[in-house]
């Protein structure tokens, strides 16, 4: 399973914790790290990281850590990379994958087991689907910048931050086929938004884009300092619960 993922933005609201979001180590492990990792235990074993800022450092520390876990992992430099929108992070990418593929992003963090069952119980003939959480009282999530998430019976219905009827909240945690470059293309010639959240609503009109309830298991978006305290709290708990899970 190819897997890919998005680091390429500054990470403004993080950087009093490091200068390069995706290298900011949690308990010692960069974020970045993390994912692969993640992503390695729930079963893709070919990635690509499409980046920005700082890439010529996430480049070199990617390369260390291809040698070091031997795995394959590209990385596609982003020209546009300081667009908020992560659609053209994505689209990046077009050339490189042409089945279906994870897409998960550098900064959450989360339960391998989410991605490894969303990986085999997903529909993997066209569309997407992603992982939501619909527990809305998870404390974990910042209620001011979660993407939310109206679904029905298995289907997205509608996406964005602003939505103000929605039942879920979008993990970052997608299995993807490639008609996702298409539907973000189309988006960005329809609306001219270019964002992942435009593409997933193209697709979701059409009845493609389904969800997977991760049914109350951890992630985390680790966007800002407050969101960094509550990863290590959370990472420590878990730590603390299950030893053999979370290396600290």
């Amino acid at each position: 399973m190819k897997c890919l993922i998005i680091a390429a933005g500054k990470g403004r609201r993080l950087q009093k914790k490091g200068q390069c979001k995706p290298l900011i180590p949690l308990y010692g492990i960069a974020l970045i790290e993390r994912t692969i990792e993640s992503a390695l235990e729930a079963g893709a074993n070919d990635f690509y990281v499409v980046t920005g800022h700082h890439h010529e450092r996430v480049d070199a520390f990617l390369q260390r850590l291809s040698h070091r876990l031997n795995i394959p992992i590209q990385t596609i430099f982003n020209e546009k990379w300081q667009s908020t929108d992560n659609g053209i992070s994505v689209l990046s990418a077009a050339g490189h994958l042409n089945e279906p593929f994870l897409l998960l992003m550098t900064d959450h963090v989360f339960d391998p087991g989410i991605a490894r069952d969303l990986i085999q119980s997903a529909e993997s003939q066209g569309g997407l689907t992603l992982a939501v959480d619909s527990h809305l009282d998870n404390p974990l999530v910042d209620l001011d910048d979660v993407t939310r998430v109206q679904a029905k019976q298995g289907n997205i219905v509608a996406i964005g931050k602003d939505l103000e009827i929605f039942n879920a909240y979008d993990t970052g945690i997608f299995l993807c086929t490639p008609s996702i470059f298409d539907a973000l293309t189309q988006a960005s010639l329809i609306t001219g938004n270019t964002g992942l959240s435009n593409g997933v609503e193209l697709l979701a009109a059409t009845g493609q884009a389904k969800t997977f309830d991760i049914d109350g298991r951890f992630w985390i978006d680790v966007d800002d300092p407050v969101a960094f305290w509550r990863a290590e709290n959370a990472l420590l708990t878990r730590f603390q619960q299950q030893p053999d899970i979370i290396p600290v």
